[in-house]
């Protein structure tokens, strides 16, 4: 997800999506830790996009 679709997500969304998208990466992690994923780049990706929404609505948080 690039930065620019993060920015046009009200803030309940994206709180909403982060929740949604960590739940997904710690059973995407757990599986990967039992059988080993297809693509293992996805919890690089996933990780990733799930620290830019954090980042976003930190700043959105900041400047109230």
């Amino acid at each position: 997800m690039k930065i620019a679709e993060i920015r046009e997500l009200s803030t309940a969304e994206l709180q909403e999506r982060v929740e949604a998208d960590a739940m997904r990466y710690a059973q995407m992690k757990l599986n990967h830790a039992i059988s080993p994923l297809e693509n293992p780049e996805m919890l690089k990706k996933m990780r990733r996009d799930i620290a830019r929404m954090k980042g976003e609505l930190r700043s959105r948080e900041l400047n109230k």
